[in-house]
């Protein structure tokens, strides 16, 4: 088996089995559950904190450039 067929073997079964997981995840109502209070508690600490560095990046790449006499 050589190395490109040995890495799309690993990619289809780690496909499957996300795939798997997911169906049991959103078939099972205590997992579903679970998986939509961690996305939103994810996203309500992750996406303020993006927000903020992006301004932050912003207010700094605005700021006006100093000119030094040569």
């Amino acid at each position: 088996m050589t190395s490109s067929q040995a890495r799309t073997a690993a990619n289809v079964l780690l496909m499957s089995a996300g795939m798997a997981a997911a169906f049991v995840v959103i078939t099972t109502p205590p997992l579903r559950r679970l998986a939509f209070q961690a996305t939103k508690w994810w996203l309500g600490a992750s996406l303020p904190a993006y927000l903020a560095a992006e301004v932050g990046r912003a207010w700094r790449a605005s700021a006006p450039r100093t000119h030094q006499a040569a």
